[in-house]
């Protein structure tokens, strides 16, 4: 819950700017959310950091928005993410949150996320509270991530979010939020791991080709680093990250024939960094300053078994200039306004490139004028600058405006008691919508928590959906094409009779119309038609328990499980409830569990995850068959600064499909070093 306006302002005097800022956003717990309390939040005490910039350690610079009060949420803190020493943002999902993942290969390959069945295009994808998705396809490429440089990431389920207050979250919003927070003084470190598959026998080309050999290199098939330095000072902070994988997805697998393969022409190549500045302008103002680069070559199967390969690069620069002012003119309001450039420049093949630029503009109000009264209001613009110098497009130069504007009112008539309603315009300049949501959370004790809301789910149009045409014209978008729409609710209730159990429960129900997928005329043409009808319903139970241990150096043990049930109708075209066609790549099961025993040096960590069985096609009848995975990761202190850590993989050594014809890695070990100096 948001600190309370009376507590804000006896400390205002005291407090450095930023660590006042982190009060008045969200105080957030580790993990899915619990029944919080204004004793319970947890803030950053003046005292504790008068003497140095502050950045909050748990909770971390972003983009100021409305406290987490109706929404299902869970948050994945960077106590977790060193634990699971995911290799990235992917796989620290599906492992975290049982989060349903579809991945075309390996490390570096095109993967989507899936949030209440809705994928990546259609869920927003935020970093440090800035849109990340691509506003060319609404793809996000998760290997952009350092997983290294993650304080935090939070998820939010459902359409219409009114935390971010961002557009078209029709199946939810994932916000990842960088390190930004530096002890005093110089802090470095950093992290280097090989990742290796199990060498076996495979068949060369087809199943009467020639037998081949283990790979011995293919114990060490991936390699990465990681870097970082910071200094924290009284007025300004600053830190730098730098990241490198080479990953060579040469993994051994079985074919739709049941022959083993092993994979090859799909190697990755890529490098990262970010540049931090923070400076404490005045008592009341702040600048941050943070730059991010990206640049990957990476190969790809001309088809999934294929030896032959075509070759991609990615390059992209982002800078972000963030203006906080907690106390804007006087002490009930409060503003923050964020300018972000991004410059992408992307290659496939010989013929197909394009040199993106995007500037995007943020401003977000609070006022606070009673105690049990908030008003929230924002508005956000993007402007986009598509290049695409490609001998396969007509029109390689097109520009195109997006944005919005929203109100949001919190009122508490009683102290256990919020309604928040909200509206927010959005807009392309072609067309105007209100997106409207109504939550209400209700404390029925400090053990029990009931959150509901009503929402209508809104996304407009890709760029490429609108306009892109290739010369001739066998593909083409379709300037036509109206926004996806829809409505849902969801009732969540989150349970905490004490410190060792809580129990989170979700029931929903969404129906969306007007999706937008490319389909084939009868003259054998390609383009985009609003020909998406479904309705989705579920719910999502999350208990966890935890054992205090005082015997043999142990500390905890916690155990954890998570249930997803999901139903989908297509209703497309002629289709009923009746035909009960269920949309691709939508489990009805999703089972997760796991087991966390921590020690004081250390941890292990078993978890599992279970899909059922998905469809690749619409009129299901390319059933992917149900799949389970189970992972072992192990850390250990090596002294005050030094960790080792090791993750076994797919113990099982599984044989699945994760999209139709591309096939996962069997059993693999991941052993590295962390390295960390704080305060030199």
């Amino acid at each position: 819950m948001p600190v309370s306006k009376g507590v804000a302002k006896t400390k205002i005097k005291k407090l450095p700017l930023l660590a006042l800022l982190c009060r008045l956003c969200l105080p957030l717990p580790a993990q899915e959310s619990a029944p919080d309390t204004a004793d319970t939040a947890g803030g950053v005490s003046g005292e504790a950091y008068d003497s140095y910039l502050d950045f909050g350690e748990d909770e971390g610079i972003t983009l100021a928005g409305t406290p987490e009060t109706t929404q299902q949420m869970a948050v994945i803190t960077r106590e977790e993410i060193e634990r699971r020493n995911a290799r990235d943002l992917s796989t620290l999902l599906e492992d975290a949150l049982d989060m349903s993942v579809t991945r075309y290969g390996g490390y570096g390959n095109q993967t989507e996320l899936s949030l209440r069945g809705f994928d990546t295009e259609r869920i927003a994808i935020l970093i440090d509270g800035v849109p990340a998705n691509s506003p060319r396809s609404g793809e996000f490429d998760v290997s952009q991530v350092d997983i290294n440089n993650v304080e935090r990431v939070e998820v939010i389920y459902g359409g219409s979010d009114t935390k971010y207050n961002v557009s078209g979250a029709l199946g939810g919003v994932i916000n990842i939020i960088t390190i930004k927070k530096q002890k005093p003084g110089l802090n470095i470190g950093g992290a280097v791991s090989n990742t290796g598959y199990l060498p076996a026998r495979y068949n060369m080309r087809h199943a009467n080709g020639r037998i081949g050999d283990p790979r011995p290199e293919d114990l060490a098939d991936m390699q990465s680093l990681s870097l970082f330095a910071g200094y924290g000072a009284e007025k300004f902070s600053w830190r730098a990250t730098l990241l490198g994988n080479r990953a060579g997805n040469h993994y051994v697998y079985k074919d739709d024939y049941g022959f083993a393969r092993r994979k090859t022409s799909n190697e990755v190549l890529d490098t990262g960094g970010t540049a931090s500045l923070a400076w404490d302008l005045s008592d009341t103002t702040a600048l941050i300053s943070d730059t991010k680069y990206y640049y990957a070559h990476r190969d790809f199967p001309v088809t999934p078994n294929s030896t032959s390969r075509v070759p991609a690069k990615d390059f992209s620069v982002t800078e972000n200039i963030l203006l906080n002012a907690p106390l804007a003119f006087r002490e009930d309001l409060g503003t923050e306004a964020s300018l972000s450039y991004q410059y992408s420049n992307t290659g496939y093949g010989a013929d197909i490139k394009s040199f993106d630029h995007y500037l995007t503009g943020i401003n977000r109000w609070n006022w606070y004028p009673a105690e049990k009264m908030t008003f929230r209001a924002g508005v956000d613009w993007r402007f986009l600058y598509i290049d695409s110098r490609s001998a396969t497009e007509m029109q390689p130069v097109k520009t195109a405006n997006q944005g919005g504007l929203y109100l949001t009112g919190e009122f508490s008539p009683v102290k256990q008691f919020m309604v928040i309603a909200s509206a927010k315009g959005v807009t392309d300049t072609k067309q105007a919508v209100a997106v409207p949501k109504l939550g209400f959370r209700w404390e029925a004790s400090p053990q029990f928590v009931l959150k509901n809301n009503y929402f209508r789910s809104f996304k407009l149009p890709d760029f490429d959906d609108l306009y892109y045409r290739s010369l001739d014209s066998f593909f083409a978008g379709n300037p036509d094409l109206k926004p996806e729409d829809g409505f849902g609710a969801d009732l969540t209730g989150e349970f905490a009779p004490n410190g060792l159990f809580n129990i989170n429960a979700t029931a929903y129900g969404q129906y969306t119309t007007d999706s937008i997928h490319w389909v084939k005329s009868a003259g054998g043409r390609w383009s985009p038609e609003n020909i998406g009808t479904a309705w989705f319903v579920g719910f999502d139970v999350r208990p966890s328990l935890t054992f205090p241990l005082s015997r043999g150096g142990f500390t905890s043990l916690r155990l954890g499980a998570s249930y997803q049930y999901q139903l989908s109708w297509l209703l497309s075209g002629n289709l009923t409830f009746a035909d009960g066609y269920r949309i691709p790549y939508m489990p009805t099961h999703i089972i997760g569990g796991s087991i966390d025993l921590s020690w004081k040096t250390g941890s292990l960590l078993v978890s599992a995850h279970y899909e059922s069985t998905r469809y690749a096609d619409t009129m299901n009848e390319m059933p992917l068959d149900p799949y389970c995975i189970i992972h072992a990761t192990v850390n250990q202190n090596l002294g005050k600064y030094l960790t080792s850590f090791a993750s076994l993989r797919n113990i099982l050594n599984a044989h699945y499909e994760s999209f139709a014809g591309y096939y996962m890695p069997g059993i693999s070990l991941t052993a590295g070093l962390r390295l960390k100096i704080e305060s030199l």
